[in-house]
């Protein structure tokens, strides 16, 4: 039985790394920034990419490599990257396609981090972008599209305000107009979706979230289904598709193939750019990625329930959790998340964000923190913390309303877990 053809469950257990005789069961840490070579020849080869192997750490390592293909795995792409977080693979995942003078489309229902790196930091480096309704028909979203449109983005579950992407409707939409859809999964994780299966083309993570699941890491991971014809639109992606000077005028799609979108963000832009993460990071991640399909399981059956009782409570004014009946979404994760879409609710209390502070001032057991989507249950007030650089038309655009407030449910037993926002509650 040929690995590919493993469940999800067990290439979270043995993708990426695999020992011979005598070799350590567990993934060694190289924690090396370099790697000797006997001759000067050999060396020359790999700076030139004529030869496979590992000489300086920003570029590539053993151990950073083995988590990186075992993302790969668990997503069903023919290669991956590691960054050292994951505003660093959006950014990475855009860039390595897109220069001064490019456009992007976007929804506007997403992290508001990736928010203003997309519309703010890409917008200085003169790449623009037009955010969109990802529930509009779709004549208006293509309506976006320009001559000079180099990619569409949405999230798989938007943060914070959990709204699915339809991604056959944005995959279709991309293919039109001879561009890539590019999803970040990471509230999903492949456990729940694989976005690939759907028409999406590259795919991100910020692997600091349920990929690591403990809250001791933070990275990125951008993943390539080697799906998408570069070649057939070259005059769109130059980049890919024309000669690298830097490299001896090496061409990355007539080198390397279905590999040539994570070969130049590895071998240009990390080269560059250097946001690498350290092998011991990486290490921690692949601990991580192990328990990951033990883990989400979990994740959703507490919030199932937890989402219930919010759902239920007379000082909650609204919630949002796609995998409850009568939730908009609902339809939507029946198609792309029948098993379940993650531990994070939205949900706004009666008295607005004054009273939604209250609250969770007076919780025990749940954390105020930046963190989501570890084992430890955290509440969060986006519109105070996280996405607090965001003016109220902004919030509104990002689908932020302000008294929502971000519960993520850990592992804890969920009897404790309502029995905390109850006595907050009350």
């Amino acid at each position: 039985m040929n690995k590919k053809d493993y469940s999800i469950g067990t290439l979270c257990v043995h993708a990426g790394y695999n020992p011979h005789k005598g070799e350590s069961r567990q993934l060694p840490i190289i924690q090396s920034t370099t790697f000797k070579y006997d001759s000067s020849e050999q060396m020359a080869r790999l700076f030139d990419l004529e030869d496979t192997g590992y000489f300086y750490t920003r570029l590539q390592n053993p151990t950073n490599d083995a988590v990186a293909a075992q993302i790969a795995a668990l997503e069903g792409g023919v290669a991956a990257m590691l960054t050292s977080s994951g505003q660093a693979a959006n950014f990475f995942a855009c860039f390595n396609i897109c220069q001064a003078g490019d456009h992007i489309v976007s929804a506007s229902s997403i992290y508001g981090g990736t928010f203003n790196l997309l519309g703010t930091s890409l917008q200085k480096m003169g790449i623009e972008v037009t955010f969109i309704d990802q529930d509009a028909p779709e004549e208006a979203i293509a309506a976006a599209f320009r001559p000079e449109t180099k990619l569409l983005f949405g999230e798989t579950l938007s943060n914070p305000g959990m709204k699915v992407l339809d991604i056959e409707k944005f995959a279709r939409i991309a293919h039109e107009h001879d561009v890539p859809l590019i999803v970040d999964n990471t509230f999903a994780t492949p456990v729940n979706c694989r976005p690939f299966e759907f028409g999406a083309d590259i795919v991100t993570h910020s692997t600091t979230k349920y990929m690591d699941g403990q809250g001791v890491h933070v990275g990125g991971a951008i993943v390539d289904s080697g799906n998408f014809p570069w070649e057939e639109h070259a005059e769109k992606f130059p980049g890919l598709c024309t000669p690298d000077e830097s490299y001896h005028g090496l061409t990355y799609t007539e080198k390397f193939g279905k590999l040539a979108y994570i070969t130049k963000a590895t071998s240009q832009l990390m080269r560059d750019l250097g946001s690498i993460p350290s092998p011991q990071n990486a290490f921690y991640l692949h601990l991580g990625l192990q328990t990951l399909h033990v883990r989400m399981p979990r994740h959703c059956s507490s919030a199932f329930q937890v989402a219930q009782f919010l759902q239920n409570h007379p000082q909650v004014n609204w919630i949002n959790y796609p995998d409850l009946p009568g939730d908009s979404e609902h339809t939507k994760q029946q198609k792309y998340l029948p098993k379940g879409s993650c531990g994070v609710i939205a949900f706004g209390i009666k008295g607005g964000r004054e009273n939604a502070i209250r609250f969770m001032d007076r919780l025990r057991l749940i954390t105020i923190e930046t963190h989501v989507a570890d084992c430890h249950t955290c509440i969060l007030h986006p519109a105070s913390h996280t996405h607090r650089q965001l003016t109220d038309e902004q919030l509104l655009e990002a689908g932020v309303a302000p008294d929502l407030t971000r519960l993520s449910i850990g592992l804890e037993d969920p009897e404790d877990i309502i029995e905390d926002l109850k006595q907050a509650l009350d």
